[in-house]
């Protein structure tokens, strides 16, 4: 049975772990119970990209989404203290489906449970779970707050190679659009060409 939980009070993303091993959440809260949305990175991303251009759509280019910024970048949010420790319904996101309501002027964020369910076989079965649906309302302001957070949230991770877009971390970076997608060679003499000289 789909959940609809009304508007929303609290509506945020977070990360959870250090970077390269981060799990990331879209939590909300309302009068009528609240969620955690674990997803993955790309999917976080796909959100932001999504809202953004509604936002941009619906205000006629009146907010857009800034990439470029001087100065400090935005610190991720946090998940508020009060926020409850055991949530009304918590899963693996696999799939959302963003709606725009224009009679009421909000959002709505309907997201599909993936469930990874072992077989007879035992091999894993990944499943959507259509009928656990958990959907949202939220208000242009609300999504706008939402990217923004989102952009914190995934740019707080490790650097990432401007040319590859492959993250770094710390370790020499053999970059493919540098090299031409040829492995790096390091040409080391032998001990024995040593002796010999």
């Amino acid at each position: 049975m789909s959940v609809e939980l009304g508007s929303v009070r609290v509506l945020g993303a977070d990360a959870v772990g250090q970077p390269g091993q981060r799990r990331f959440r879209v939590f909300v809260q309302t009068a009528r119970g609240s969620a955690i949305m674990w997803m993955e990175k790309e999917q976080l991303n796909s959100l932001s990209l999504t809202l953004d251009r509604f936002l941009a759509y619906l205000t006629e280019g009146q907010i857009l989404r800034t990439e470029a910024r001087v100065g400090e970048q935005p610190t991720p949010g946090k998940m508020p203290a009060d926020f409850p420790e055991i949530p009304s319904y918590e899963f693996q996101v696999g799939q959302m489906k963003l709606s725009y309501d224009e009679e009421n002027t909000a959002f709505m964020l309907s997201v599909i449970a993936l469930e990874v369910v072992m077989d007879s076989e035992q091999e894993p079965k990944v499943v959507m779970r259509e009928e656990d649906a958990v959907s949202f309302l939220f208000s242009l302001q609300d999504a706008q707050e939402l990217s923004r957070a989102i952009t914190a949230v995934t740019s707080a991770g490790r650097p990432v190679c401007p040319l590859c877009g492959a993250p770094l971390d710390g370790a020499p970076h053999a970059c493919v659009k540098q090299n031409g997608h040829r492995e790096i060679l390091q040409i080391e003499t032998s001990e024995e060409e040593d002796e010999e000289e």
